[in-house]
């Protein structure tokens, strides 16, 4: 992968966690499968939707693991259906894992499943403004 150069500044001094979350959303980019939307709902609020046609709660996890938003599928093979009685298949039957890179502050708020479709709720609070005055001492 190419090295983020503008990270590379010496005037960004401790911003070596945020090169590493960029070339973690460029490779979840790639990912294409299930598809996917991301709405802005307002006030600081999305919404992530994923295409789960077929899958129930029990086979998908929603999960925040160091900043970045997994939702995995896993469909268990129960031997009923044979593969030789499909004339097409167009439905895709895998399991798949989708990530989504979350910036500091973000929550998911919940996850629902809707006619074949996952829902995943997510919002920024509003940040306190902060300001610290920092003391000089002289020296000697």
């Amino acid at each position: 992968m190419t090295r983020t150069i503008v990270f590379d500044s010496p005037f960004l001094l401790g911003f070596e966690h945020t090169r590493a979350r960029i070339e973690r959303a460029a490779k979840a980019a790639a990912e294409a499968y299930p598809p996917y939307n991301v709405e802005d709902c307002g006030e600081g609020r999305l919404r992530i939707t994923l295409a789960v046609a077929g899958f129930t709660p029990d086979q998908l996890h929603v999960n925040v693991e160091d900043r970045q938003l997994v939702i995995a599928g896993a469909r268990k093979d129960d031997g009923a259906k044979d593969e030789d009685a499909y004339l097409h298949r167009g439905i895709a039957a895998r399991g798949f894992l989708r990530t989504f890179v979350l910036a500091d502050g973000m929550v998911v708020e919940g996850a629902t499943l809707e006619h074949g479709l996952l829902h995943i709720d997510l919002a920024r609070p509003e940040p306190e403004t902060v300001v610290k005055r920092i003391p000089i001492r002289t020296a000697g």
